[in-house]
């Protein structure tokens, strides 16, 4: 008898969206087949899968010991995050030979299904970055006697959602900061800037609106800017290595001495990036808005507002409340002014409803009367009088301003 060969071995996954990209997030069911295409008959001790996923950190560090002594310090550091194993085909043991445990595969295209559930616990996101990753992913490991087993591992995306939704994401970001330049003796006028953003919390394809005012008192030529920053943080054996990457920027006008600028709502578009990581405990990645000034020949001027990058975008309502945050900041110099005073509010119930009204339509209910006894009396009609009224127009002049119980127009009938 010919033996016959593997010709190819996949992973391929149940998608939960319609792009058919295998993304999922913690609680969710992950499935999908392994499909074995062979070429005549082959025999099999077993097929399985491993799933796993986990967060893991490396770096190196040089160090000096000595005269002429060196070495090099490694830091690792892992967070396992589930641990899945199943076998389709087959039995446990690997090492047993024997005719007994084999089983046939005929030629031709087959699939084995799997699944297994993510744990409801918090995930981290999908991340490579230059010192750590976040990885999960499938391998399928086919087992046949006197042979080398055949493997295959494929990935998958997990996106821990976050919500930007959120009050504390809703919430303005806003900063001031001001700088004197000094040459020796001589000290020049200062430059000021101040900044906002109508929200914390963004998603990847937003622009953000940026308010600014730029005021240069200084000798100076100085340039007013803006950039959005990744910065990753991997931990490992107590030290922490940071790195920070720009990922978009934009540059205003030159500002001569003596002159100022102001941005009202100018945008920045958020590019395709990886959301915030901000409940690993190894690796954890974080954005900012940096708006400052470029000062030549000094230190910049800058202002640091934080940003949430996050997964699921402004709802209606939300996006309905910052584009009236923003007009109102658009027409009102927002730097230096308070809020208008709050309008007057509505009246109250009791100023609709006289307190002769009151006394001639309740009587009172012992606390000992039992509910029947309560729908047959007074109340009972006092509800059913006004529960079929529409509320009160507002005025500022009381409609009715002294009509007795007697003179009330009756409820019109419905």
């Amino acid at each position: 008898m010919v033996l016959g060969k593997v010709k190819s071995l996949t992973i391929s996954f149940d998608c939960l969206n319609d792009s058919n990209v295998p993304v999922y997030s913690s609680g969710d069911t992950v499935s999908g087949r392994v499909n074995l295409e062979v070429t005549g008959e082959i025999r099999v001790k077993s097929l399985k899968i491993h799933a796993r996923g986990h967060a893991k950190v490396r770096w190196t560090e040089s160090r000096n010991a000595g005269s002429n002594t060196a070495y090099t310090q490694n830091y690792t550091e892992e967070v396992e995050y589930f641990n899945h194993k199943d076998i389709l085909i087959g039995h446990e043991r690997d090492d047993d030979n024997s005719e007994e445990g084999f089983h046939t595969i005929h030629s031709g295209r087959h699939e084995y299904a799997f699944s297994f559930e993510l744990p409801q616990t918090p995930l981290a996101t999908s991340f490579e970055g230059r010192h750590g990753s976040v990885r999960y992913w499938v391998k399928a490991e086919l087992h046949r006697p006197w042979l080398l087993p055949v493997k295959l591992k494929k990935e998958f995306t997990v996106f821990e959602h976050i919500d930007i939704n959120t009050p504390s994401l809703l919430s303005p970001q806003a900063g001031t900061k001001e700088k004197t330049l000094c040459c020796w003796f001589c000290t020049s006028g200062p430059i000021s800037l101040s900044a906002k953003i109508e929200r914390k919390g963004y998603t990847p394809g937003e622009s953000i609106q940026i308010f600014a005012e730029i005021e240069n008192c200084s000798s100076r030529m100085v340039v007013p800017k803006a950039a959005i920053y990744q910065t990753q943080a991997f931990y490992a054996k107590g030290k922490m290595k940071e790195v920070k990457q720009l990922v978009a920027n934009l540059r205003g006008e030159s500002l001569s001495s003596g002159k100022t600028d102001t941005w009202n709502g100018k945008l920045l578009k958020i590019p395709p990036v990886s959301p915030s990581i901000l409940d690993c405990s190894i690796i954890r990645v974080e954005y900012s808005l940096m708006v400052y000034v470029d000062i030549p020949g000094a230190m910049d001027l800058f202002l640091n507002l934080p940003l949430v990058i996050g997964t699921i975008p402004l709802h209606p309502f939300g996006s309905r409340t910052s584009s009236v945050s923003s007009q109102c900041s658009m027409n009102m110099n927002w730097l230096g002014l308070s809020l208008r005073e709050r309008p007057e509010a509505p009246p109250s119930y009791a100023e609709v409803v006289t307190e002769e009204q009151r006394r001639n339509n309740l009587a009172p209910v012992s606390a000992c009367d039992d509910f029947e006894r309560a729908l047959q009396g007074p109340l009972f009609a006092y509800i059913q009088e006004f529960r079929f009224l529409p509320p009160p127009l507002y005025s500022e002049i009381d409609p009715n301003p002294d009509q007795s119980a007697d003179d009330r127009p009756s409820c019109p009938s419905r």
